[in-house]
């Protein structure tokens, strides 16, 4: 049942009307593209030398376990036979065969709508997909070709860079007393849909040909699944579109395939992988005109590239005082109005507050605090603040800098967490929770927070975070620095009307960013400028 569900997904191709991708003209990319790569036992090496041991194997029974072990002997086989798979456009069947475990979403559990196929495929040929992602991301890197709105499988992009960016533009509208629309996009089996042939020609269009275009076709092609569970399989199917989930290179290559949904967009635009968002401030007639029409570009390119929307789970959230809360089409269906949507796991209100966000993190965090709570008998220190700082404390900060809240009752839910994972310690049931911060080494949650934020601006200004940081700050200029204390890093603080907007990522970081010493901003990695920002703390707190 789950494999003919799985099957009946894929998109069949339409010949006849396949659109043409737009060419890209950067530095010489159509003649001095990505066409070939030569692989070198330092590159098998590095990649047997990363493998992940506990992974499970791939149909062909070649376990990770023992590539790892038999890697100085595998190194020369490897890189000859990757070498000439790349040359000569060959590669043996069970590279192209996948057993499909179901991985359950949520919903009905006996609705097989609700299981996402993740293949396990083949190690060995995971090893050569890596060293072929390696080169078509300096590439495209070298090029430029990936769009600034894509945050997904990039370095140094994530959700939480998506979030910062998107909610940094509608924050800023929404301050200005403009309404602002956000229309939430959710594409129907996205990664299993990517037709084949109009794939290729995207590939092609961002200069990756030769051999290298060759091998990837040859990969996509004449591929076979089957579905298993508890060691039984179903028959096999034949996969005719779409990349596979689970697989090295497939990430990359939908990411090429949907980067010239952009193209034509005025409003701003928001993607990590598949989950795309769109976002204007309709505060004008023309302006919610203007939100329309990108919808409707966006709408046509997923009819000409066949990657259809699932138009009941799209909806507009309206957000501002005064939204006169206009309709939206997709073809001929009106998107749904929410009061509330999850992006990329954190639930955005459309009060702007987080309150409905802060609820859900504790209602998880205390799920795993409960679990070790009944399953863990012995409760010394270390074991509690071990699992503490593992499974619970992440559940509360996920993404904390684009959800920070700032009301009082919002502070202290997220705090009582921690008040009570720590009197979970054996013998610190009479002790006050300052003492017992004090002897685990733990920090309130709201300073963990505030140091956060310090960090991930750090992040921003050093490039180390791939966005620029010139839309979120101003640094002041080196003659306003040198006349204050401090450091030449200075950003200038501009006012705020609502709250909204001022206790944002990038308002309310500006006086903690400001006071800090020109030793601390000067550090070159993040874990150096942690360490300098710890002691900086310190010097303060102990009044020196």
């Amino acid at each position: 049942m789950l494999n003919e569900y799985f099957s009946s997904v894929f998109t069949k191709e339409n010949y006849t009307n396949a659109p043409v991708p737009k060419q890209i003209f950067q530095g010489n990319i159509q003649t001095e593209g990505l066409l070939d790569i030569e692989i070198t036992e330092e590159m098998v090496a590095n990649k047997l030398e990363k493998l992940d041991v506990n992974k499970c194997p791939g149909l062909d029974g070649m376990h990770p376990k023992l590539l790892f072990e038999l890697r100085e002997e595998l190194i020369k086989p490897l890189t000859k036979l990757f070498n000439l798979s790349i040359k000569n456009g060959v590669m043996p069947l069970e590279w192209r065969e996948a057993g499909v475990v179901p991985l359950f979403k949520k919903g009905n559990k006996s609705e097989p709508e609700n299981y996402r196929p993740v293949s396990l495929t083949s190690v060995i040929c995971k090893i050569m997909e890596s060293i072929v992602k390696d080169n078509i991301l300096n590439h495209l890197e070298s090029f430029s070709l990936i769009n600034d709105s894509q945050h997904g499988f990039s370095k140094g992009r994530s959700c939480l860079t998506n979030l910062l960016v998107f909610m940094e533009e509608v924050t800023h509208s929404l301050d200005e007393g403009n309404p602002v629309d956000v229309i939430y996009l959710d594409f129907a089996k996205a990664f299993d849909k990517v037709p084949y042939r109009r794939l290729f020609s995207k590939l092609r269009s961002h200069g990756i040909g030769g051999n290298v275009a060759k091998w990837i076709e040859i990969w996509l092609t004449n591929r076979k699944q089957k579905v298993g569970l508890n060691k039984n399989y179903s028959d096999w199917s034949d996969v005719v579109s779409g990349v596979p989930q689970g697989s090295v290179l497939g990430p990359l290559l939908f990411l090429i395939y949907i980067n010239d949904l952009d193209d034509g967009i005025i409003s701003k635009l928001g993607k990590f992988a598949d989950d795309t968002k769109v976002a204007r401030g309709v505060s004008k007639d023309s302006e919610v005109d203007i939100l329309r029409e990108d919808l409707g570009k966006i709408y046509q390119w997923s009819v000409d590239w066949q990657m259809l929307f699932n138009l009941d789970k799209c909806t507009v959230m309206h957000l501002g005082n005064k939204n006169s809360q206009c309709e939206y089409k997709m073809g001929n269906i009106i998107l749904k109005k929410s009061e509330q949507e999850r992006d990329l796991g954190v639930l955005m209100d459309s009060s702007g507050k987080s309150t409905e966000q802060c609820i859900m993190a504790v209602k998880k965090a205390n799920t795993v605090l409960g679990m070790i709570k009944r399953n863990i008998n012995f409760k010394s220190k270390d074991v509690i603040v071990k699992l503490y700082k593992a499974l619970v404390r992440p559940k509360l900060e996920y993404c904390i800098q684009a959800w920070c809240p700032y009301l009082k009752k919002d502070i202290d839910i997220l705090e009582r967490v921690q008040r009570r994972a720590t009197k979970m310690i054996e013998g610190y049931n009479n002790i006050s929770y300052e003492d017992r911060l004090r002897n685990t080494g733990l920090l309130k949650l709201e300073k963990r927070r505030a140091r956060g934020d310090l960090i991930q601006v750090f992040k921003m200004i050093k490039g180390i975070d791939k966005v620029d940081y010139r839309q979120f700050f101003e640094i002041a200029s080196t003659e306003v620095s040198h006349r204050t204390r401090g450091h030449n890093l200075k950003i200038i603080k501009d006012g705020c009307k609502y709250d909204i907007r001022r206790h944002f990522f990038s308002q309310r970081v500006i006086n903690a960013w400001n006071g800090l010493s020109q030793f601390v901003v000067d550090a070159v990695t993040v874990n150096a400028f942690k360490n300098r920002l710890d002691k900086f703390d310190r010097y303060f707190i102990e009044g020196n």
